[in-house]
């Protein structure tokens, strides 16, 4: 039990870095208070392909490591409380 705890723990602390790296180098979404202003449109290519993007892969990179992390909490606590 003490192999299985000691690569979880692992695995979770290299998922703490991806995540902390990603929210380091990922962008501002929302433009302020200068879109309201210059009436900035969302029907364009680029809001329609936001996804393929970097930064969309890097979002869903980042929402994807953060439900792993999640999980990983929970199942390390629950072997470390066992």
């Amino acid at each position: 039990m003490n192999i299985v705890r000691g690569i979880l723990t692992a695995i979770y602390f290299v998922i703490a870095l991806i995540i902390i790296v990603l929210a380091l180098t990922q962008s501002k979404d929302d433009a302020g208070l200068s879109s309201t202003i210059t009436g900035s449109s969302t029907n364009n290519f680029y809001e329609k392909n936001k996804g393929r993007t970097k930064e969309g892969k890097q979002k869903r990179l980042m929402i994807a490591s953060s439900i792993v992390f999640a999980v990983l909490t929970v199942v390390l606590g629950i072997l470390y409380l066992a």
